[in-house]
């Protein structure tokens, strides 16, 4: 009985190389999980909490039509965007400016009255309350807890076809995820009723 031997493939990585790789990839996806985590603070509670409330009284609205070209037919795709451009102010008195304009989810008539948030000098949005503002920085949240966990995940493991995979270590994972996946929809429809 004779016996071959010779070298493994060039291209395979050793199992060593390939359970870096994993944990380089998890810790990748930890830092994504946790900056998607951190915008959710600062896009809900944080940008509401030191915006301007008011409210915008109407002077015109106008929709914005842009065309996309589709590169899998030869259609193009029409978008359009209301903007509302009237004077905003503030509910304390503290700002008053002529030329507001906010991107509206229906054509008002002149002199309609926007419950509305001043952001920063010229961007304004409308006014969905702590409760929006907490649900937009919940979806942020849940939606960085899918790779956080995913990362922590890869970061212990390595992703590693090599280590046994036992269900009591996967199931803090998948259960997280579970959480974080059914925590986003809700927060979702959240915002979309507020």
């Amino acid at each position: 009985m004779t016996q071959v031997q010779g070298n493994a493939a060039p291209n395979a990585a050793a199992p060593e190389e390939r359970t870096s790789l994993g944990r380089l990839i998890g810790a990748a996806l930890i830092l994504v999980g946790v900056v998607l985590m951190a915008l959710g603070a600062y896009l809900g509670p944080y940008t509401y909490a030191t915006s301007t409330q008011g409210k915008l009284t109407v002077d015109t609205c106008t929709v914005d039509y842009k065309y996309r070209s589709s590169t899998s037919s030869s259609s193009r795709k029409k978008t359009k965007t209301r903007w509302c451009y009237g004077t905003f102010t503030a509910d304390d008195g503290s700002v008053k400016d002529l030329n507001a304009e906010l991107k509206s989810d229906a054509l008002h008539q002149r002199g309609f009255v926007i419950e509305a948030i001043r952001t920063g000098e010229t961007s304004y949005k409308p006014d969905h309350g702590w409760v929006g503002a907490i649900a937009v920085g919940c979806a942020w949240f849940f939606g960085g807890l899918m790779p956080l966990s995913i990362g922590v995940l890869g970061a212990t493991t390595g992703f590693s076809s090599t280590e046994p995979w036992s269900r009591r270590r996967f199931r803090p994972y998948l259960i997280t995820t579970l959480v974080a996946v059914i925590g986003l929809m809700v927060s979702l429809l959240v915002g979309l009723f507020t």
